[in-house]
């Protein structure tokens, strides 16, 4: 068992797992959610999933009683604006969002200081990974997908916070970020399933901060692309990245994704991120 302090994120002894459920399964293609254990009496357990026209999102809030159902119900609609925004906003799929139009040189990053924020974000990431998470490095330019949706998720875990929501987690596909504690009152029990051996048994972790970040498990081929070469990756199956911000954990899923295990020397000397998995084919 190792307590990782700067994470507050616990690796659990596969033995001393088995009696305890799961709040949280990150699995091969899917998240899923077991139904919520005993919930303290003063507290206001709330789920809830929404889907853009990119990307499907699960919202689990264990909300104090003080702030009420109407309160409850106005944070998780601010938290879900939030995510809709940005998908219509900066998805670079969409030929009028933010992301396109820099893309065809129509505004620069420092129009609107959120666009400023991801680019600067993208540009932080291609230097923490030796150019193998490049936005730019894309047919057609500026492309922040490697790291758009964990940001979108950050940024609405935040508008819960700001409405008095402190224990709560988001997850989309393989990714998450969880903060506080479940409606079991312990830490989010978040059972990692390996990505492409169905058989091994699920690394667990205990959570009351982080993120877990996956790159490889959408089922589309050649979806992550070596920068330096322009070809598909095909080094991993799949990567899995931990650490304290989503966007960050899934831009560096997706470097090492490309990169194959030379990108492990990212996680050493310190880092507050670790990769859970890199597995090859």
């Amino acid at each position: 068992m190792r307590i990782d302090q700067q994470q507050r994120t616990r690796w659990v002894d596969q033995s001393a797992f088995q009696p305890r459920r799961p709040d949280l399964r990150l699995g091969a293609r899917s998240h899923r959610m077991d139904r919520p254990g005993t919930v303290s009496g003063d507290r206001i357990a709330v789920q809830h999933t929404v889907r853009t026209s990119s990307a499907e999102y699960s919202l689990l809030l264990n909300a104090p009683e003080w702030l009420g159902r109407r309160g409850v119900g106005e944070a998780l609609r601010d938290a879900v604006a939030e995510l809709r925004a940005i998908d219509l906003t900066y998805g670079p799929a969409r030929p009028e969002s933010l992301v396109s139009r820099l893309r065809r040189g129509e505004i620069s990053p420092d129009s609107y200081p959120p666009l400023a924020d991801l680019v600067d974000r993208c540009a932080a990431m291609r230097a923490a990974t030796d150019g193998w998470f490049d936005a730019w490095a894309v047919p057609g330019g500026f492309d922040p997908g490697g790291l758009l949706g964990g940001w979108a998720v950050e940024r609405a875990a935040a508008r819960l916070r700001a409405a008095g929501v402190h224990d709560y987690a988001v997850l989309t596909g393989a990714d998450l970020v969880v903060r506080g504690h479940a409606a079991h009152g312990g830490p989010w029990r978040v059972a990692v399933h390996h990505p492409a051996d169905r058989h091994r048994a699920p690394l667990v972790l205990e959570m009351t901060a982080g993120a877990v970040g996956t790159s490889g498990v959408s089922g589309r081929q050649g979806h992550v692309v070596d920068p330096h070469t322009g070809e598909p990756a095909d080094q991993l199956v799949a990567a899995t990245v931990v650490g304290p911000d989503l966007a960050v954990a899934d831009a560096y899923a997706t470097a090492l994704f490309a990169a194959g295990p030379a990108g492990l020397d990212w996680f050493r000397n310190g880092s507050d991120y670790r990769a859970l998995f890199a597995h090859r084919r």
